[in-house]
């Protein structure tokens, strides 16, 4: 067997002012064929386990560019279409193949593309034609459209929020494929579109007694070959944007259908009830002072860079300063501006400095003082996972008593080595601000005594009830009340 595979991955919040060009992802990730490291990235996991798989069968494994970026606002044009065509002629360069197994995100917005993983999927089932098997690992916060049902044979999503399962996941893709061209199964994709969107953090019920529950039943039953719920991304106003459920049968249509189905409104019954609680800046850091037993994470929740915001925004430090609050750290403040001069200034230097704040309304404003910078690291990485992710050249800074760590490369808050290769014990503060939605919870969790979830300003649209959409589906739950028509008043 000859598989060609590749990775082609961003999450696009529509919203954001910051456009995402080459060398956003050359900064995250761009590994041409076969420079990937031998550990997997988010949206790269395909690669790793086809490597193994491919030695234990015997088969060529040809890879093609692996490239992600952080997410942000609009990939530019000629960079997608670049990068695109960049893999489309190492695909066509490599025919005859048999299978093509692709890591992508599924939430991509290019100019002028807003379905650009059904563009790219579909120009490559014109290259290899209606035989060979095309088949793609993706991150749930993303949009399943039908150009994408029509040119795969079949998908897997990670079921997990925090995604602490992409390695599974891609385990599970290469397990399906493998059965599928040695004939053992034949994959048939079933979606139902469960017309709501919401978030779905499965380190909480309801959402992990449902995925144990979806577990459970590809377990049990051999003609369920997996089963995803698309949790749907509501900063990507597009057209199909949303949640959808998904069940790959071994060619059974229709109990597949039925399947989804009923599964979709289990889902839909709950909605509203996912998330967790949020409290505002102020709150949160009384609780937190108030507390008795520490580290207490702050987790800023809409100013997250992984859901495609800046990271900037200053409003829950400002709190700090404040309130006085001298044992804390905070993890991180992108501006790059100001880690420059920090560079300049170097290590142990004492300069005036304003921070922060830059990136968009809602965000608060730029802090000013006089720091100390205490330690700066270039190319900085936290461990993910099993991966590594960059958060670029980096300094640590104190102002006021208050730890503070800004950066050049926007990245989320995903472990507390984030702080410890800084020079900062987290274990140590009392407060830990951190900018995350739950990707944060899987490592956090272990050292904090309490997570607080602040919702603070407004750097990220985060009511799909009220937020301004132009392409995005306008009957779908909370902007109507029951788009099923199950309920009494039901638009």
């Amino acid at each position: 067997m000859r598989i060609f595979t590749a990775a082609l991955a961003t999450e696009t919040n529509t919203f954001s002012p910051i456009c995402v060009d080459r060398r956003a992802f050359e900064a995250s990730l761009y590994a041409p064929p076969g420079q990937h490291p031998d550990t997997p990235t988010l949206c790269t996991a395909p690669i790793t386990v086809g490597r193994r798989v491919a030695r234990e069968k015997g088969w060529e494994l040809i890879e093609g560019t692996a490239t992600w970026a952080d997410p942000a606002g609009l990939v530019n044009r000629a960079t997608y279409e670049e990068l695109r065509d960049e893999i489309l002629g190492q695909l066509k360069a490599a025919m005859p193949v048999d299978a093509v197994v692709m890591g992508l995100h599924g939430a991509m917005v290019a100019a002028g593309y807003e379905d650009t993983e059904g563009d790219l999927l579909s120009r490559m089932r014109e290259i290899v034609g209606p035989d060979v098997l095309i088949c793609a690992e993706l991150d749930p916060h993303s949009h399943l459209t039908a150009k994408r049902v029509a040119a795969l044979n079949f998908a897997v999503y990670f079921k997990e929020f925090p995604h602490t399962d992409f390695v599974d996941r891609a385990e599970d893709l290469w397990r399906i494929a493998v059965d599928t061209l040695e004939g053992r199964v034949k994959p048939l994709m079933s979606v139902f579109d469960c017309r709501m969107i919401d978030v779905f953090p499965t380190s909480r019920d309801p959402m992990r007694s449902f995925v144990d529950k979806i577990m459970r039943i590809e377990k049990d039953d051999d003609e369920i070959l997996s089963i995803s719920v698309i949790h749907g991304f509501m900063v990507g106003d597009v057209p199909e944007m949303g949640t959808k459920l998904l069940v790959v049968t071994d060619d059974k249509p229709e109990k597949g259908a039925a399947l989804a189905r009923d599964l979709g409104l289990e889902l839909f019954s709950k909605r509203g009830t996912f998330m967790v609680p949020q409290i505002d800046e102020k709150e949160a850091v009384a609780r937190a002072m108030a507390a008795t037993a520490w580290p207490v994470v702050i987790a800023d929740v809409w100013d997250n860079p992984g859901g495609g915001t800046a990271g900037d925004a200053t409003v829950i430090l400002a709190e700090l300063m404040a309130r006085g609050v001298t044992s804390a750290a905070v993890g991180t403040i992108w501006d790059p501006m100001a880690v420059q001069i920090c560079f300049a200034a170097g290590e142990g230097a004492e300069i005036p400095l304003r921070f922060g704040a830059k990136s968009a309304p809602g965000t608060g404003n730029p802090i000013d003082g006089t720091v100390k910078v205490v330690r700066l690291v270039r190319n900085a990485e936290m461990q993910f996972g099993e991966s590594l992710a960059p958060f670029g050249d980096a300094a640590h800074i104190v102002l006021d008593g208050l730890d503070i760590i800004l950066n050049s490369t926007r990245a989320q808050s995903f472990d507390p080595s984030l702080f410890s290769v800084m020079g900062i014990d987290p274990t140590k503060q009392k407060i830990l601000v951190i900018k995350s939605t739950n990707h944060f919870f899987a490592s956090f969790s272990k050292i904090a005594a309490e997570i607080l979830y602040c919702s603070a300003g407004t750097p990220y649209p985060n009511n799909p009830a009220t937020t301004p959409y132009r392409r995005a589906p306008k009957t779908i739950w909370p902007i109507v009340a029951d788009p099923h028509g199950r309920e009494r008043g039901a638009a």
